[in-house]
């Protein structure tokens, strides 16, 4: 709601500082960082409110290649910002403002042409899908998206884009009510649904259930292994289906800090075909590499098409794992690092990962404990077969952190 505003702020700053901007409109974060390389920007700026409610808005700063910048060269940016007195240009010197509009189109043209996006196969399967566009620009894009993959019965919620979020903009269960009782009627195939950055999936099963959102990237990598045999990512706190999916087609999975732009640098040097998080995140390179969930409609559908199956079939069809996720609140003066040193410790004769706080692998779940960066607390993301067993294991590890916090 407050993006018109903002974005006069940004566009005449940059102007005064004698760059040249392209102004792309209302767009989602993926078609921003498509449109910053197919530019030769210099970089590019989105104004957005990410998953947060409305009165949230900022800035993502993206590089050359259209990528969001990595924690030192962000850090960098924050200490320029207090420290350097700036030097606007003169009048002569002032930038050019231009718009191009044309981008949505770009963006869909690009994922028509994926080699494992099949929209003949697509169109044959006659599905009848509903997308929840959080009244922001995924109601804009996807569905001009699913028209141009062959999808003629869509059903429209929330898509006005107002800006005035009609429900909490993250795409968790207990924010999704609406789609999931218009999904239980039985009318429709899958159902869509996008953060208003439209870079986060979450699926709607055909009898209103939950998909799971780690489940979008595992199975869109599902079908991406079966075409193109490759290495996989996501981040420590993703599900591990990802890691078995990766190894039912003989490839290798490697871990990576939580984070997008953590991913893509594990990406790049692993050669990954396709990654992602499990916040239903997925960055497939063939496309660009950022997480895009118009990527990931194109690649589902595909997927449903060619099997046949339908979305609560190819849910069970994956590894079940259940999360739990979890926090413990700490007095400000407590060492967080040296109480996940003493963790670490404790659990030396398993697989620890502390690239990102402390991930414990166990035969058949895990454990990650994670540091905030902005509070005096501690995350707790546990995984298992059951979901009594991730909130057991959520348990005793949150009651040996508290234990060791009063010693």
């Amino acid at each position: 709601m407050s993006g018109e505003m903002v974005s006069h702020v940004v566009c005449g700053t940059l102007l005064g500082m004698g760059f040249d901007v392209v102004n792309i409109g209302i767009a989602t974060t993926p078609t921003v960082e498509i449109a910053t390389k197919m530019e030769k920007a210099c970089g590019g700026i989105i104004i957005t409110a990410s998953h947060n409610q409305k009165q949230w808005n900022a800035l993502k700063f993206l590089n050359e290649r259209g990528e969001f910048l990595p924690p030192e060269e962000a850090s960098e940016i924050v200490r320029m910002t207090n420290t350097i007195d700036f030097e606007f240009a003169d009048t002569e010197s002032l930038g050019c403002y231009t718009k191009n509009y044309s981008y949505d189109q770009r963006h869909i043209h690009l994922i028509k042409g994926l080699e494992l996006v099949d929209t003949d196969a697509i169109a044959r399967a006659h599905f009848n899908v509903v997308i929840d566009g959080c009244n922001s620009v995924g109601g804009i894009i996807v569905p001009k998206l699913l028209g141009q993959l062959g999808v003629t019965q869509v059903t429209q919620i929330n898509c006005e884009a107002t800006g005035d979020f009609s429900h909490n903009p993250e795409p968790l269960k207990e924010n999704l009510t609406e789609i999931r009782n218009l999904m239980r009627k039985g009318r429709h195939d899958i159902g869509f649904v996008v953060d208003p950055d439209v870079d986060r999936l979450a699926l709607v099963c055909e009898d209103g259930s939950m998909f799971g959102e780690e489940n979008t990237l595992v199975a869109v990598a599902d079908y991406v292994l079966r075409h193109t045999p490759g290495n996989t990512v996501s981040n420590l706190s993703s599900t591990r289906g990802l890691r078995d999916i990766t190894e039912k087609y003989h490839c290798n999975y490697t871990p990576a800090a939580v984070g997008e732009v953590n991913v893509v640098t594990k990406m790049r040097e692993t050669g990954a075909v396709i990654g992602g998080e499990g916040n239903g995140g997925v960055i497939y390179p063939p496309a660009h590499m950022g997480r895009d969930a118009l990527v990931g409609i194109a690649l589902i559908l595909t997927h449903l098409a060619k099997t046949g199956m339908r979305a609560t079939e190819l849910r069970d069809s994956l590894p079940q794992y259940f999360v739990s996720k979890n926090r413990i609140d700490l007095d400000p003066k407590t060492d967080i690092y040296a109480l996940l040193q003493q963790v670490k410790a404790m659990y030396q004769d398993e697989q620890v990962t502390d690239i990102d706080g402390i991930k414990i692998d166990f035969a058949n779940k895990w454990e990650h404990l994670r540091k905030s960066n902005t509070e005096p607390i501690i995350r707790v993301i546990a995984e298992a077969h059951t979901r009594e067993e991730a909130n057991a294991l959520s348990q005793q590890m949150m009651d040996l952190v508290y234990s060791l916090t009063n010693k």
